[in-house]
């Protein structure tokens, strides 16, 4: 006699991954920086774009970028999302805003959390402010930056920023 049964559809397996991270010269020299409470950017030797972490290369034209300069820890929102769904890595209260946003002097986008701020008055354009973690609690990581919230500027028009959306 065969008995039926429900075929399996998921598993759940507890698994950890342990590993030693080297950063290389450019991530190194960024997370060097932040523990110091600066965000530098590296400029492509060749076109002259910053990048924030810099990667070390170029990623539009493969050059070095070997020039490093200090960025402002302001900048303008380019796009945003409201996140409801839990996340075990994640160690934020839900719902949280986070935002891609475009330090001032950068040429590439930088992922933050947006506070300080209903989400309903987050929008394309507005213009944030780091808030850092007290400087005792400064580590090599970009966690030094607790959030971003409004500055009070006026908001970028997105024709100004449309690239980079």
């Amino acid at each position: 006699m065969s008995e039926e049964r429900e075929p399996i559809t998921r598993i759940v397996t507890p698994v950890r991954v342990e590993y030693t991270y080297t950063p290389g010269v450019a991530s190194e020299r960024f997370l060097r920086g932040v523990r110091e409470g600066k965000l530098l950017g590296g400029a492509c030797d060749a076109c002259g774009r910053v990048y924030v972490p810099s990667r070390g290369a170029c990623p539009r034209c493969a050059a070095p970028t070997s020039k490093f300069s200090e960025l402002s820890d302001k900048g303008t929102v380019i796009t945003f999302c409201v996140v409801r769904v839990p996340a075990a890595n994640i160690d934020v209260d839900l719902p949280y805003c986070t935002a891609s946003i475009l330090l001032d002097g950068a040429d590439i986008s930088f992922t933050g959390l947006i506070q300080g701020c209903p989400f309903e008055e987050v929008r394309i354009g507005m213009r944030v402010q780091a808030i850092w973690k007290p400087e005792a609690e400064w580590d090599f990581s970009v966690g030094n930056i607790q959030h971003f919230e409004p500055n009070g500027e006026a908001d970028v028009p997105f024709e100004d920023i449309k690239e980079y959306s």
